[in-house]
């Protein structure tokens, strides 16, 4: 079967940014999951990022994330970076800030677009960028009593 282009299901919504957000309670990949949610989507991508164990040869502890007041517009910039590149149905992000523990969820983001190649893609490029762009730090602490500041994401 052709893939008719012309076909509104085929093209990125109007307002695909649904949810957007800097929290300090734990992260729910259902919430980001339902925000996503489009009839015309046949393809949607999800992220999940978790605090591990390790860093650098080093066990982790714990560790903190911080960020600057002007992260979520900058998170909500990114977003529509995207969504000016790809058919993007509808997208979620949200980053916790605060203290976490290993297996806590740092980040979750999920695309949904007509196709899945278009959903991965969008996907990848928008956790590569709130990950190199947002202003949120890490601050990592090891067993070994050490610890250390991580740029970005």
């Amino acid at each position: 079967m052709a893939v008719n282009d012309d076909h509104p299901g085929e093209q990125g919504a109007d307002e695909p940014v649904k949810l957007i957000g800097i929290r300090e309670t734990a992260l729910s990949v259902d919430e980001v999951f339902r925000a996503v949610g489009d009839d015309a989507a046949g393809g949607t991508a999800l992220f999940v990022g978790t605090v591990r164990n390790h860093d650098g040869g080093a066990d982790v502890d714990e560790l903190g994330y911080s960020c600057h007041p002007t992260a979520e517009a900058e998170m909500r910039r990114i977003a529509e970076k995207v969504v000016a590149e790809y058919p993007v149905r509808a997208l979620a992000a949200v980053h916790r800030v605060g203290k976490l523990k290993v297996g806590d969820l740092a980040v979750v983001v999920a695309v949904s677009c007509p196709h899945r190649g278009e959903a991965f893609e969008a996907c990848r490029r928008l956790i590569d960028d709130l990950k190199h762009e947002v202003p949120i730090w890490k601050h990592q602490t090891f067993s070994d009593g050490t610890e250390e500041w991580v740029g970005a994401c």
